[in-house]
């Protein structure tokens, strides 16, 4: 599938080139056969995952089955739309199992995520599955979470003045208002809210916490404490064993 193909609708294409692309299209092939017919799928942000969707339709279409997804942004959904897959919300429906990508992956198997934006959306499907699939290339890993992003945190529009002071408390050294291309001033997220990037020297154990209990925070984009399973591209595979 070319490169070209990447993108929701005519209106809405995949805003970027995307890296390392024939190893994530394979993770997206494998992901897509774990599907079976009648499953619900929760889709997660980021490239492998958005490709992973475009894999489980082409094995929607080229078998038969029938494959409903719950997306966690507007461009999947979308994109959903685009491919004939039909949509879930949560509520509504219960995900199967769910696929969702990664900025990082560390060693203790903490997964930091939200360059997408969509961290409530994505905190709903990982609160709701009993089988998640973390997709990702060789890229991710790493020895601690942090070590190439920064923290992105969900945070109601009237409350980020006030975060930044409460940040510090919490060990953060620098704090941004994530800011949008496509308009003046700050990235909205699906739920109406902010993104805040919070650089940290060390993001220990229990951070996700600690920041829930800040005034104003919606959600955070550390994942742990979490099981999952991790379905690498064979570059991945050839450079672990």
């Amino acid at each position: 599938m070319p490169t070209e193909r990447w993108h929701a609708a005519s209106f809405l294409e995949w805003p970027t080139a995307i890296a390392r692309q024939e190893e994530k299209l394979a993770v997206a092939e494998e992901v897509a056969g774990l599907a079976r017919d009648g499953e619900t799928v929760g889709i997660g942000s980021g490239s492998t995952a958005y490709l992973s969707l475009w894999a489980l339709a082409e094995r929607a279409k080229s078998t038969g089955l029938s494959i409903a997804v719950i997306p966690t942004s507007y461009e999947t959904e979308i994109a959903a739309t685009t491919l004939g897959l039909p949509l879930r919300r949560l509520g509504q429906d219960m995900p199967s199992w769910i696929v969702d990508g990664a900025d990082e992956v560390d060693e203790s198997m903490r997964v930091l995520k939200g360059r997408g934006g969509a961290l409530f959306r994505e905190r709903l499907l990982w609160a709701t599955s009993k089988r998640r699939i973390l997709a990702i290339d060789s890229s991710k890993r790493v020895a601690r979470v942090g070590l190439n992003f920064p923290l992105p945190i969900e945070v109601h529009p009237n409350a980020t003045t006030i975060l930044l002071e409460f940040l510090e408390t919490a060990g953060c050294t620098n704090a941004v208002l994530r800011l949008t291309s496509g308009k003046d001033g700050p990235l909205i997220t699906e739920s109406g809210f902010f993104i805040m990037d919070a650089t940290f020297d060390s993001i220990p154990d229990g951070t996700h916490a600690q920041l829930k209990q800040l005034p104003g925070v919606l959600e955070t984009g550390l994942f742990e404490g979490y099981d999952f399973e991790i379905i690498e591209g064979p570059y991945s595979r050839a450079q672990a064993t």
